[in-house]
């Protein structure tokens, strides 16, 4: 009888090889149980990637959307949170400034103007704020601040109402310098330092696209700060002392402050539409996103239970190759013999 021996060396490298192979495997394995995709796409598609190509470019195309809407509803967030606090603001003194101008008392009428200007600072920040790294109101220029401060604000009025003594003037200095077109050398030349130019429209989806158009230079923002300024002039002593002229400026304070508090009402409103659309957009998305996720899984997935069973056994395999490498590495001619 003839035998064939395998010599030490041969079977050193033999055994390298099975446990190269083996735990190549294994890595291969580990890999698809813990993705739950095949490491052999070719296999999977049978030659054929069209299919998850076009799988692959819709998923990169709706986390692109993601992020969009992502950002999109942080802004339109942090604008109504602003909008929020303004009205807020318009709401806690607007009627309160009227009744103080009725009350014929100077105290009343000086808390209310003092109030007016503490809040007309704040106001002022609110416009100002900042989400991300991108100022919320000042249009397409995000990386500059929208607003003036408030006594920069202060230092153009009062050099507009210098001198004037009757409450009417005052009054419609003050308006015709909030509500002055681009070039008029009012409010949107001096004291706005945003864009002119609103947001371009944004596409949240396939089919949604929405578009955040309110800038500090809104016309009703413009007419609450309107208000707000006029109160402001009082409490710096701006205007001439008498009671009747500052009476008649705290109403006109109080009144302009009142109607732009509806009017904000109205803005809100038509942020929450935004908002609502880019609620929805969300929404499609990660359900878009879903669907194609379980689609590529069910094209190039494996399953969990063969992967898990496939694993083991190739752990199992090593197991044995490391049980007969340490015996074989144990004989020895004294053994044998």
């Amino acid at each position: 009888m003839k035998y064939i021996s395998v010599g030490d060396m041969s079977q050193t490298y033999l055994m390298r090889r099975h446990n190269v192979q083996l735990k190549t495997t294994m890595s291969r394995l580990s890999e698809e149980l813990v993705t739950g995709i095949s490491q052999d796409l070719g296999t999977k598609v049978g030659g054929d990637f069209t299919a998850l190509a076009g799988i692959n470019r819709s998923l990169a195309r709706a986390e692109a959307y993601k992020q969009v809407a992502t950002e999109t509803d942080l802004l339109a967030g942090t604008q109504q949170d602003a909008l929020e606090t303004i009205q807020g603001h318009a709401k806690a003194i607007g009627t309160t400034l009227i009744s103080a101008s009725f009350t014929a008392s100077p105290i009343m009428v000086d808390s209310g103007a003092q109030n007016a200007a503490e809040r007309f600072e704040a106001i002022i920040d609110a416009l100002n704020v900042n989400v991300a790294g991108r100022y919320a109101f000042s249009g397409t220029t995000t990386d500059t601040k929208p607003v003036a401060s408030a006594d920069a604000i202060m230092t153009e009025l009062e050099t507009l109402v210098s001198g004037m003594t009757v409450a009417a003037d005052i009054i419609a200095a003050v308006d015709d310098w909030f509500e002055a077109d681009p070039g008029g050398g009012g409010f949107l030349d001096l004291s706005y330092l945003g864009s002119a130019t609103s947001l371009a429209p944004v596409r949240l989806s396939e089919t949604d696209t929405t578009q955040l158009t309110i800038t500090a230079a809104d016309a009703t923002l413009r007419d609450t700060l309107k208000g707000f300024a006029l109160g402001t002039l009082l409490d710096r002593n701006l205007v001439p002392a008498d009671d009747s002229t500052r009476s008649l400026l705290i109403r006109a304070a109080g009144e302009r402050i009142a109607s732009a508090e509806g009017e904000i009402t109205t803005l809100r409103s038509g942020l929450g539409t935004a908002e609502a659309i880019i609620a929805d957009a969300q929404t499609r998305n990660s359900a878009q996103q879903t669907s194609l996720e379980i689609a590529r899984k069910e094209l190039i997935g494996v399953d969990d239970y063969t992967a898990a069973t496939a694993l083991e056994a190739a752990q199992s395999q090593m197991e044995t190759l490391y049980t007969l490498t340490s015996r074989l590495t144990q004989l020895s001619l004294t053994d044998y013999l």
